[in-house]
């Protein structure tokens, strides 16, 4: 059995007092494995309790190549914990990887972790890593998640050194932004730690585990926003020192000198964005104002949320260019070329080749120089006097006309021809629901046509079967990488008659997820056959693009709805 375990010290602060923490043994439950800190089973743990205390819950024995609903293969444990264990496997109906939780049905919290990612499921906003089923079967309970292979843990961001302060900047927006909306549905996670953060090769953090990780392990909260807002601190925190800001080392980060209290960041590592600095503190000192500027603290990730707002936006920095190398004569234009050098001893001497001789020196060269010098003086003297001429007439027809005459040149001038932008990433687009077809997102953007996105067949009603959490309909969420200039799209339809509008978001967008987040229209909505094209007067600056479907056409019978996308095409 290929299994994987990995041990983790994980810290937190549940009531603005003291730190919380868990046991020693405690790993991560999904996603890419990290090791952490080495588990001593014979010392006491993280809270002071010792290994064992407790009677352990068994963990159901499954091993690699065990099938659940005859669909999901596992392939490697990577935790196995207190009565559940979690497995990196293969959802061989849709060939693509996935994580999957398990735990045996009458485990104690096998209701409460059902519950949890069945929440989770329907919040279906990209920025959390979704939950694709969760299911109760043959004595076991299992969640299957989203599978991120190319994105990288906050662990082992760090582990390289602190975060540049661009980059720090971006960390705690798009994560305070995140569970702000998460709160807003009612939904924590508790459990926010470097390994819960996952950057994708865009640049977009993403969150993992939300309401499902607390609940394998029973951890509840009285004030769960001010939970999460104290532990988005804490990432801030290490995140500017590459320190836990606790005196427990966890995560591979060391802590805080004992006994010295919580100090700010910009006081442990010279050079830190003092902003920065102060909005760890906000979020951390829950109790009290900063000492630096007596800012109100943050105590909801809303309120996080409206403060890095608040800031003056922090730039990336600029690329850092290498001086070329200094120029080096080869033997080519030395002239050695191909010469064999001189034996020792043999004094070198130097040739002086003769001068060739001087061109068109004959009787038929000296009379090609004169024909040539005379059809010279020919053509400026014509030259010449078309100018005059020209001239001539202008200031003739200025004179006799009174009013000016608009110049044209302008106008005559041809816009330059559009360039294709190149897609570096897309979600799919479903804000009230979970995920519609997202497996299928990127064939609508691998330049193949014989390819598409395609919705469900719904039947009844155009608009995704009239579902009341798919409202505003669904489509692909197009990122660009940075923000650019979009003069143009070229979109191939699955199906003629679907109603689509294409819109933008703003420049300082981050990680969209609703109708409202794309304020920019560049088409109408309107049914559209095969194809949409569109090439806009003025360009738009934006990073993301909704191609937004409200309904769908009929799919062979009067009663059934389906579309999609092939192949989407930006240009600017």
């Amino acid at each position: 059995m290929a299994e994987r375990s990995t041990a983790a010290v994980d810290v937190a602060d549940n009531s603005g007092d003291e730190p919380l923490a868990a046991k020693a043994d405690e790993a991560t439950a999904d996603g890419v494995a990290k090791a952490q800190e080495p588990a001593d089973k014979n010392k006491d743990d993280a809270d002071g309790e010792r290994q064992g205390a407790e009677s352990p819950i068994a963990t159901p024995e499954l091993h690699s190549g065990h099938k659940l609903a005859r669909r999901y293969r596992l392939e490697e444990c990577v935790t196995r914990l207190d009565g559940f264990s979690s497995w990196r496997a293969v959802d061989e109906k849709l060939r693509r990887a996935v994580g999957v939780h398990l735990l045996p049905a009458d485990h104690p919290r096998a209701r409460s972790v059902l519950a949890a990612a069945r929440s989770s499921a329907l919040l279906g906003d990209p920025r959390f890593v979704q939950v694709l089923d969760a299911v109760e079967e043959n004595d076991l309970v299992y969640v299957v998640h989203e599978w991120l292979p190319d994105a990288t843990e906050l662990t082992a961001l760090l582990a390289a050194g602190p975060l540049e302060a661009h980059e720090a900047y971006q960390l705690v927006s798009q994560i305070s932004q995140a569970m702000a909306a998460a709160h807003r549905e009612g939904l924590a996670h508790l459990r926010l730690t470097p390994s819960a953060i996952l950057r994708t090769s865009s640049g977009q953090y993403r969150i993992r585990g939300l309401a499902v990780n607390a609940a394998l392990r029973g951890i509840t909260s009285d004030r769960p926003q001010r939970t999460d807002t104290e532990a988005i601190g804490a990432l801030l925190y290490a995140a500017l020192t590459q320190r836990w800001p606790y005196e427990r080392d966890a995560y591979g980060l060391s802590g805080l000198p004992k006994g010295v209290g919580l100090i700010a960041p910009d006081q442990v590592r010279a050079g830190i964005h003092r902003g920065l600095s102060e909005l760890a503190m906000r979020a951390l000192v829950n109790d009290g104002a900063t000492a630096s500027r007596q800012e109100p603290p943050c105590t909801t990730p809303d309120e996080l949320a409206k403060a890095v707002a608040a800031m003056p936006r922090i730039r990336p920095p600029e690329p850092a260019f290498t001086a070329p190398p200094e120029y080096q004569r080869t033997t080519y234009q030395q002239g050695t070329y191909g010469r064999p050098g001189p034996h020792p001893g043999t004094p070198v001497t130097q040739n002086i080749a003769a001068a060739p001789p001087r061109p068109l020196q004959s009787r038929t060269g000296r009379a090609l120089k004169w024909g040539v010098a005379a059809l010279l003086i020919t053509a400026l003297g014509l030259g010449s006097w078309q100018l005059a001429d020209t001239l001539l007439e202008r200031n003739k027809d200025f004179g006799d006309t009174k009013t000016s005459q608009p110049n044209d040149d302008e106008a005559s001038r041809k816009k330059p021809d559009p360039k294709p932008l190149r897609i570096s990433g897309a979600t799919v687009f479903a804000p009230n629901g979970s995920g519609i077809e997202p497996e299928d997102v990127p064939n609508a953007t691998d330049g193949e046509t014989s390819t598409a996105w395609i919705t469900g067949q719904y039947r009844g009603f155009a608009n995704f079967g009239n579902l009341p959490q798919r409202k505003d309909g669904s489509g692909i969420i197009v990122d660009l990488g940075s923000v650019k200039d979009v003069s143009g799209i070229d979109i191939d339809m699955y199906r003629s008659g679907q109603t689509v509008e294409v819109l933008a978001a703003g420049e300082d967008a981050s990680a969209p997820s609703a109708v409202s987040d794309f304020p920019q229209q560049m088409t109408e909505l309107e049914p559209v056959a095969d194809k949409l094209e569109a090439t806009l007067d003025k360009p738009v600056r934006t990073r993301y693009i909704l191609i937004h479907i409200t309904a769908l056409p009929t799919d062979g019978s009067p009663s059934a709805f389906r579309g999609g996308i092939s192949e989407i095409r930006i240009s600017g």
